[in-house]
Formats: C-alpha cells, sequence, structure tokens
C-alpha cells in the first residue's frame, strides 16, 4: 500500500486568537493534499481522469493535537479507504514523523468521501476504470 504524501506550508493567517491553526484551516489542508493528490496526480499524461468536477458529501476530522505556525510544511499523508461506483473515500493523518528530534506527532486524522460529478450535466457520474485503477494504488483499508 502506498500512501500519498503532500507538504502543505503554514501561513501566518492560519493561526487564530488561541496561536494554533484554527480547526476550519485544516480542512483547506485536507482540501490542498487531496486536489494535489487527484488532479495533479490523475493517471496518464494529457488524462481526462478527475478533470470534469467533484463534490464533497462528507467530512470527518478528529482534532489531536495543537499545530502551531512554524516555517517548515506541515507533512500530510493521504490515502483511499473506500472505492465505490460512484464515490471514494480519502483518509488522512496530519503529523510529524518521529525523527531524532523528537516522537511522532498527530495533529488531525480526517477522511472525506468524494463524488466525481459531471459539471455539464450537473449530476454526480460514476468512476471510471482509469481512475479506479489509480485509485486501487493508494488503497488501504486501515
Amino acid at each position: 500500500m502506498a500512501r500519498f504524501l503532500y507538504r502543505c506550508p503554514l501561513r501566518w493567517a492560519d493561526m487564530d486568537a488561541f496561536g494554533h491553526v484554527n480547526n476550519v484551516v485544516f480542512l483547506r489542508y485536507l482540501e490542498e493534499a487531496r486536489i494535489d493528490f487527484m488532479f495533479r496526480l490523475a493517471p496518464g499524461d494529457g488524462s481526462a481522469s478527475f478533470s470534469g468536477g467533484s463534490v464533497v458529501a462528507r467530512h470527518e476530522i478528529d482534532y489531536k493535537l495543537p499545530l502551531v505556525h512554524r516555517y517548515e510544511p506541515v507533512p500530510i499523508e493521504l490515502w483511499v479507504t473506500e472505492v465505490k461506483a460512484a464515490s471514494l473515500t480519502v483518509a488522512y493523518e496530519v503529523k510529524d514523523v518521529a525523527s531524532e528530534d523528537g516522537p511522532e506527532r498527530v495533529y488531525v486524522r480526517a477522511s472525506t468521501v468524494v463524488v466525481p460529478f459531471d459539471l455539464d450535466a450537473q449530476r454526480p457520474r460514476r468512476i471510471t476504470a482509469e481512475e479506479k485503477f489509480f485509485l486501487q494504488k493508494y488503497r488501504d483499508d486501515e
């Protein structure tokens, strides 16, 4: 199982009055990681996969530790936990991995249900075989 890694820069404006990254900002971080995963890494050069649009059907987020502003980006691991005919579920961990500088620190665990969307027809669409093949590379039911 492979996990996609996105390194998300923190912005000073992401902080709230309590001196840590605001809870709403984490949803933006997850969106950045998900968009980078689905669009930049879409299978095949010139592939139309995922380019037609998508909508978020559900977010679930657990805040574990406060994250404060720093200059190094925060790593976001992303993987796919479920692929259905017309939706997929993506899981995330926003965390610093264990190193000689300290133990692993998990700031957020989350998941998002994404529905591919046909913008012209204004309705959900099914996941293509090409998209399913791409998503299976990042599949983990953990």
